[in-house]
């Protein structure tokens, strides 16, 4: 990332910007018969007023509310106010057996979902202390790869569109639309899959999915060259973004920030390295990062994640172990169909699972992996029956939400709707 010099003054909080004008300068207009100046300390007090975005406003990207208090166009305090999704879905995850939680968890952040079901997954494996199949483990990371290049899709289509560029909602979305039919193909859903499961995947991939998938990742970084041969040249990008909402690597941490947001910093946080899971480890990428920490950088960072997805993807296909893609403890697992008829073990096994699940011992555990937008977490508490006795997840939106105010305060109200898009909330997340 290039390392770029230099604040824009309105991203400095407004109690601490320096002021040319002062009451002197005020009482000597007034003396000369001259109109008020705008800007002293006693007209602002006057000129404050304060205006709702949202909760219904495409602009907050969900259903989200901001109390913002104005000073003519600029940003004198905001206050995000959640709670108006009302999904209730930690909670109604104590009323299901661990095997219907998983499309209750993938609803939460409906632009990934294959990532909040693996969250839930891991925590419950280790519960058991359940080994997944390899091939499993790589499905699993194509898979998540392809959602955070989908999710990164319609983050750029609709977050371009704030700033005034329509084009690339179309590109965007017709780019994510052939990821969307990867997932149709491999699972049978386009979106809420359903297709990670506790031990493994749900079924193998299909014939010709991999070869589809192949023209996908060769297809898309021409694609991608496209995006920035447009944005990196586009003066009205570069100065909606360049120094814009900047927060330092301080703020950022000790706001417990993480994904994107954290990385435009400067700061290479990111699970798949530090912490690695489901065969992470096997593979060469990079962990892309930024230098200012403005919207500039954000961009950036989102851009260079999806050249590193297709270089994670191509790896897993080269390297894709043959074997089993669940666990063969049929306890946990359905058996196969072909066993049904010739097994009545398989088929107790069967009937066990579909009406009542499987049982986990009690213990609690937590699982966190990297999602679009940062730590995904999940916290499962296990009381030894076929039900959770307590679900909760650590959703980055609801933490990332916290550095909005830091982003927009001093700036002009157009930016703080390029901060919201920028940001990259989904509310169902939030408001869990």
């Amino acid at each position: 990332m290039p390392d770029r010099e230099g604040k824009n003054p309105l991203a400095v909080p407004y109690r601490e910007r320096e002021r040319s004008i002062t009451m002197e300068s005020l009482d000597d207009g007034h003396t000369q018969g001259q109109a008020p100046v705008y800007g002293t300390e006693l007209e602002r007090d006057s000129e404050l007023f304060t205006i709702n975005i949202g909760p219904h406003h495409p602009a907050t990207h969900g259903v989200l509310r901001l109390l913002v208090t104005l000073e003519g166009e600029y940003v004198h305090e905001l206050t995000p106010l959640i709670g108006y999704v009302h999904t209730g879905i930690e909670k109604s995850c104590e009323d299901q057996s661990y095997w219907k939680v998983i499309p209750f968890v993938e609803r939460m952040d409906y632009l990934s979902y294959y990532f909040n079901a693996m969250a839930f997954c891991m925590a419950v494996e280790r519960l058991l202390d359940l080994q997944v199949p390899l091939r499993a483990q790589y499905l699993r990371v194509i898979h998540m790869e392809l959602n955070r290049i989908a999710s990164h899709l319609f983050w750029m289509a609709t977050s371009i569109l704030d700033f005034g560029a329509i084009s690339f909602l179309w590109w965007g979305i017709r780019d994510r639309e052939v990821v969307l039919d990867l997932f149709e193909m491999s699972s049978g859903q386009r979106m809420h899959t359903r297709y990670f499961q506790v031990g493994g995947v749900f079924e193998d991939i299909p014939p010709g999915w991999e070869e589809r998938v192949r023209k996908f990742i060769a297809r898309m970084p021409s694609r991608i060259d496209q995006y920035e041969a447009v944005l990196d040249k586009n003066e009205i990008f570069l100065h909606r973004t360049r120094d814009i909402g900047v927060v330092d690597e301080e703020t950022m941490l000790s706001l417990g920030v993480t994904g994107p947001l954290l990385r435009a910093t400067g700061n290479p946080w990111d699970l798949r390295k530090a912490m690695p899971y489901s065969s992470y480890e096997h593979f060469d990428f990079k962990i892309p990062v930024g230098a200012v920490g403005d919207h500039y950088d954000r961009y950036r960072v989102r851009i260079a994640e999806m050249r590193e997805s297709l270089k994670i993807i191509e790896q897993a296909l080269d390297g894709l172990p043959e074997g089993p893609y669940i666990t063969d403890n049929r306890k946990i697992a359905l058996p196969p169909r072909h066993e049904l008829a010739t097994s009545m073990e398989a088929l107790i096994h069967h009937f066990k699972l579909v009406t009542e699940g499987f049982r986990v011992p009690p213990g609690e555990a937590y699982a966190a992996i990297e999602s679009p937008r940062g730590e995904l977490g999940c916290f499962v508490v296990a009381d030894g029956s076929a039900k959770p006795a307590r679900v909760h997840m650590r959703d980055p939106s609801f933490v990332n939400l916290q550095s909005l105010k830091h982003m927009s305060e001093g700036t002009l109200i157009a930016d703080l709707i390029a901060s919201v898009a920028m940001l990259d909330p989904i509310l169902g997340g939030i408001d869990r």
